[in-house]
């Protein structure tokens, strides 16, 4: 199909950019990557009458640490991410997801805050950046304000920024002595949706774990926590039962759908398993031996 009609606008600026929204209100729609809004205007599903184009604007596609926190630009692509230095040494949750979203040609073009704004709960880095407890810096008419992950995401395909409001920045926490982190993905194919998927960060104190944040992927209508899971966790030895109760914890907490990729029983299955794996695999690179 083609998409509807609407007037194009490309600001050279993020005060510009925040002007025309404030202007045009909601009738407007901001393109940064545009693997999510394009193909939805060419079915229809979304009919905006202006686009703005972010894509001219300096300044939004950084990498780097400052200030205790990796700090990501909104523009910043998401082959970008994946070839970081900072990123492979430092924030291997972050590396393992980089690598399966998508295929190498969206990967090229998409972009990390574009992922996060669409609050799609089958994306990646939504979960991703729940268990880093990261922070979403949003510009709007009255400057820059920050969101709490935990707050960012409020609905399907909804986050809680206004309609004058441009996701400029990403923040995550650098990661601690004894942390560790990891990403496991089920997918039917290469670039696939997830059927289920599961991001851990934790800090390990000698054999215990001393905190813990789980998020999962395309099991709920909104990007989730498996609050459950990670008290199941923290404040003990990550044996085998142990993370065993915290792989069932996530799975009785999260609200898939069936369809074609499965079923309830199994996509709650399948989301056992990958927490489960995602918590060894965390707990390893912690420092915390073999769980």
């Amino acid at each position: 199909m083609i998409p509807g009609e609407f007037e194009y606008h490309a600001p050279s600026s993020v005060d510009e950019a925040v002007a025309l929204l404030e202007r045009l209100g909601e009738d407007a729609k901001v393109l940064a990557g545009g693997h999510s809004l394009v193909p939805a205007m060419r079915f229809r599903l979304a009919l905006p009458q202006h686009l703005v184009d972010i894509n001219r604007i300096d300044g939004l596609g950084h990498i780097r640490e400052e200030g205790g926190f990796l700090v990501i630009g909104a523009l910043t692509r998401e082959a970008e991410v994946e070839r970081a230095p900072v990123v492979a040494e430092r924030y291997p949750l972050l590396a393992d997801a980089a690598r399966v979203i998508a295929d190498p040609l969206v990967r090229n073009r998409a972009t990390v805050g574009g992922n996060l704004a669409h609050a799609d709960p089958a994306n990646d880095h939504p979960a991703v950046m729940l268990a880093y407890g990261a922070t979403m810096v949003a510009q709007g008419p009255g400057g820059r304000r920050e969101i709490a992950v935990d707050d960012f995401f409020v609905g399907l395909f909804e986050n809680a920024m206004k309609p004058n409001e441009i996701l400029v920045e990403v923040r995550i926490p650098a990661p601690g002595p004894g942390s560790g982190g990891a990403y496991e993905k089920f997918e039917r194919k290469v670039g696939d949706y997830a059927i289920s998927a599961a991001a851990v960060q934790l800090t390990m104190k000698g054999s215990t774990c001393a905190a813990a944040r789980i998020g999962l992927t395309n099991v709920s209508a909104v990007p989730m926590r498996a609050h459950g899971a990670e008290e199941a966790l923290v404040g003990k030895e990550p044996t085998a039962d142990v993370v065993e109760a915290a792989g069932q914890a996530a799975a009785a907490e999260c609200d898939p759908s069936g369809d074609l990729r499965g079923s309830e029983e199994y996509k709650r299955d399948i989301t056992r398993v990958l927490v489960k794996r995602a918590i060894r695999r965390a707990v390893q690179l912690a420092g915390g031996g073999a769980a």
